[in-house]
Order: C-alpha cells, then sequence, then structure tokens
C-alpha cells in the first residue's frame, strides 16, 4: 500500500473545513493530520505536523493563504501548498504562482475532484482551475509599480496622508503622488476608489 498523504487543512469557516476533513477522511490515501481557522495557526500546525500538502483557505485572519503559503516555502519545502478561494481574482492567481503555490482551485470544487488534485500535488503536479486561469489571463498584469502598490495598500485602512507617509518612510507629497498616480493609471475618482478597484482585480 502506497503511503498515506498527509494533509492540513485551513479554513476560518468551521462548517467548511469540518466538511472538507469529513469528505477527504473517506479517501483510503488520504489523512487529515490538523486543521486551522486563521493563518498563524496554520504554520504552527504546519510545524507540529508537518503535512505532504496543505490546503489553505485564500481570506484567513492573521495572515491570508498567500502569506502563509510564502512562509511555509521557507520553513517546510516539501510541504506543497494548494489555495482553495471563493475569490477567483486574477492577481491572486499570480500572486499564488509567484510564492510557489501548486494548486489553485474554486471552493466550488466537488470533494472527489479535490482529492484527486490533493494526490497530484502530491506527486509534483500542479493544477490551476481552467475558468480562473482564463479570467487571470483576460485581466492582465496590474499597472501599477510596486511603490504605488505598496502605498495604495498603506492607505486600505483609511489612514491619513501623515501616517502612510510615517510607515512608508516616505514624505507626504511623495505619498500623495503615489496615490494621485495609482488613481489615474486605475481611473478612480480617489485613493478610496482606487483601493476597491485594485482589490477587486486582486492587485492587493
Amino acid at each position: 500500500m502506497t503511503d498515506r498523504v498527509r494533509v492540513l487543512l485551513a479554513d476560518d469557516e468551521h462548517l467548511i473545513r469540518g466538511a472538507l476533513a469529513a469528505l477527504l477522511a473517506l479517501e483510503d490515501d488520504l489523512t487529515v493530520v490538523a486543521e486551522a481557522a486563521s493563518g498563524p495557526e496554520a504554520l504552527a500546525m504546519a510545524a507540529a505536523h508537518r503535512p505532504d500538502v496543505a490546503v489553505l483557505d485564500l481570506q484567513m485572519p492573521g495572515l491570508d493563504g498567500l502569506e502563509v503559503a510564502a512562509e511555509l516555502r521557507h520553513r517546510l519545502p516539501d510541504c506543497r501548498v494548494m489555495i482553495v478561494t471563493g475569490h477567483g481574482r486574477p492577481g491572486y492567481l499570480k500572486r499564488a504562482l509567484e510564492v510557489g503555490v501548486r494548486g489553485f482551485l474554486p471552493k466550488t470544487v466537488s470533494a472527489s475532484d479535490l482529492a484527486g488534485i490533493i494526490r497530484t500535488v502530491r506527486a509534483g503536479g500542479r493544477y490551476v482551475d481552467p475558468e480562473l486561469a482564463a479570467e487571470a489571463i483576460s485581466a492582465g498584469d496590474s499597472p501599477l509599480t510596486p511603490r504605488e502598490t505598496d502605498v495604495l495598500e498603506l492607505a486600505a485602512d483609511g489612514s491619513s496622508i501623515a501616517e502612510i507617509a510615517d510607515r512608508a518612510s516616505l514624505s507626504q507629497g511623495t505619498v500623495r503622488n503615489y496615490l494621485s498616480s495609482a488613481a489615474g493609471k486605475l481611473g478612480a475618482e480617489n485613493r478610496h476608489a482606487a483601493v476597491r478597484i485594485a482589490r477587486e482585480h486582486g492587485w492587493l
């Protein structure tokens, strides 16, 4: 008999996580060794249980799935990471691939398909949902520079220009210029609209 694939499930929605764990438990060759409800908990569980595959929700408290994936790449390079998301925004797929994610799929995936994809990823393959991939290709890359993205991210929580300048170690004038440039590129009337547009595309 082949070795069982050790799986970590991380999702802040208890019902979804429990249902997935129950369904995967029906598979002969898969074992859910740990569950987590937040990004930091996922990292702690991964360190404690050393899973073969981590199945992460994209949106989690503390750290999101992409941040956890980036950490796992350094801490547990042998652990393959999959992102399951209800937010198929194009920019997320690009960022997921950049941090070494091997699987990217919507939450609408069936349990049997999920089990198959876990096996594929464990064996060294990749799986990207075709619809999410098509959306990512048609949306294109972010028009924002890395610095514009950083400053817009700092503006996302409603911080003032002075607070953003302090946190980014920039002058207030430079912050205004970056925000104005980002808004212009995104066709937004102000920075709040720019944040919303960038988020909708998965660029933030």
